[in-house]
């Protein structure tokens, strides 16, 4: 395995695996045994700053404006005693973060569709997108409401900072609450949690497998389909749709696994965020397993404020769409986002309305409807416009071909498994050339398998045993020769 050099600091970087994660551990537990909370706090704030700017330095200045505006007026909410002002300050909060977000994700797309309809010609320089704005743009609009509430009357301004720069959820989640982080920073630290590090070790080295060796490799063959559309059979359409909603499952819930591995690194833990998704038997069933931080912030801060289902049937499916709504526009800034929300705003609602029937369905076929529904919003969620896929699913219905081409299957293939398996010898490879895209079906089957077989990484009874080391050293060293350059997190680009 060649060892590729990448000036970047991702999760799935030899710098951030080998330097940065271990100094940060080291010297945050070193300070926090010393008694000095304040001082950990802020080199763990500094720390966070220090990885958010190593790619982009530009960006920790938006990042820097972001918490202290918030900061200071989660404080003036705070201060004030007239309801009015206090609402007047929190929905200025509000109006700030949104404008933030607006800015940077959102005003192109309006721009290009104004120009669309109005048959202008507007021009403004491609905007870029700051990491995780999407993410610690709706953290610090939770802390803003918890403030009008009067439930973060105690916390200082280093608290706050560290609470929203922590480093390991800072740039794609989970989205964290102040009373599930904050308070854990209070925790008096006599030594080091050697249970809680070594599980922190085993979820971050399972991240990485999802990560490195999962989702990179199901990429490459969604990139090579992407490059070639037009050469896809309608077979080969099916499989890269469902290879992407593999590679976007393993990527996202990768990315989650590290970060809730690292903060127990701190002693720290952060909340589930997966949990089994390809396992639901609905979608209210997928989305109380997908993405589930998100989930929770749109019902506590977007859904129960509107009314939630208090207010009657109607009321209740209103929400229920401008909330899906909500979350494909928080998704990103394209049509498809827009429609695939709105897909699962009304696979929601109908869901609901059919409840009774659906659950006298066979849980087998309840599975199977849910999974193939995932998988055709997950092939609009890909595409680059709602016409491209829209043709692609044209060309599913169509059934124009059921040719797999080698182009496609090899794309699938992971050397060190392929170097194992031959010394296997002759008969092995017989097998091999008989069976057309082996690689592929082999890695389309572990995908399936693991998604609906392996056990949450977070369970409470964790116990460190000699075969979950090796296990976790055996992922950790193949996930790290397997780097070949650092491949960004699909979600980076929400």
């Amino acid at each position: 395995m060649v060892f590729h050099t990448d000036t970047r600091m991702l999760f799935n970087s030899y710098l951030f695996v080998f330097a940065f994660l271990p100094f940060t551990v080291i010297i945050y537990h070193l300070l926090r045994r010393a008694g000095l909370y304040k001082t950990s706090l802020a080199v763990l704030s500094v720390m966070s700053f220090v990885f958010y700017a190593y790619n982009h330095p530009a960006y920790l200045i938006i990042l820097l404006f972001s918490i202290l505006s918030n900061h200071l007026i989660s404080k003036g909410i705070l201060h004030f005693t007239n309801a009015g002002h206090r609402k007047g300050l929190l929905a200025a909060g509000i109006v700030v973060n949104i404008a933030l977000i607006f800015y940077f994700k959102y005003f192109h797309f309006v721009v290009d569709n104004a120009n669309r309809i109005l048959q202008t010609n507007f021009h403004i320089e491609n905007i870029a997108l700051p990491l995780g704005i999407s993410f610690f743009t709706f953290q610090q609009i939770s802390y803003l409401v918890d403030s009008y509430r009067g439930e973060t009357k105690d916390y200082n301004f280093i608290e706050y900072v560290a609470f929203v720069s922590f480093f390991p959820q800072l740039v794609a989640g989970p989205i964290v609450l102040h009373k599930e982080l904050i308070p854990q920073f209070r925790n008096p630290v006599k030594k080091v949690d050697s249970d809680m590090l070594a599980h922190g070790i085993y979820i971050f080295a399972a991240g990485m497998f999802k990560k490195v060796i999962m989702a990179d490799t199901l990429g490459l063959a969604v990139d090579w389909a992407w490059s070639n559309l037009a050469l896809l059979s309608s077979l080969e359409i099916i499989l890269v749709t469902i290879t992407y909603t593999f590679q976007i499952y393993f990527d996202f819930s990768g990315y989650c696994d590290m970060a809730i591995g690292i903060s127990k690194m701190f002693g720290l833990t952060l909340p589930q965020n997966f949990n089994s998704p390809y396992k639901a038997t609905s979608i209210l069933d997928f989305w109380k397993r997908w993405h589930m931080t998100l989930t929770r912030f749109l019902t506590q801060y977007i859904y129960i404020p509107m009314g939630g289902n208090r207010k009657g049937t109607f009321r209740t499916y209103t929400n229920i769409l401008i909330v899906f709504l909500i979350s494909g526009i928080w998704h990103g800034a394209n049509w498809t986002f827009i429609l695939w929300g709105i897909l699962h705003g009304i696979a929601q609602v109908l869901n609901r309305i059919f409840e009774k029937t659906w659950n006298k369905c066979h849980s087998a076929f309840q599975w199977i409807c849910t999974f193939c529904f995932v998988n055709v919003m997950w092939l609009l969620f890909r595409a680059e416009s709602i016409g491209q896929a829209a043709s692609l699913l044209k060309r599913i219905i169509t059934m124009r071909a059921f040719t797999i081409s080698q182009a496609f299957t090899s794309n699938f293939c992971l050397k060190e498994i392929d170097s194992l398996l031959q010394l296997s010898g002759s008969l092995y490879q017989q097998t091999i050339a008989r069976i057309d895209g082996f690689y592929m079906w082999l890695m389309l089957l572990f995908s399936l398998v693991i998604c609906l077989n392996a056990p949450t990484l977070h369970e409470k009874n964790f116990k460190p045993t000699v075969s979950k080391a090796l296990g976790a050293s055996v992922l950790l060293f193949w996930s790290i020769i397997s780097f070949e350059g650092v491949s960004a997190f699909l979600y980076f680009n929400f």
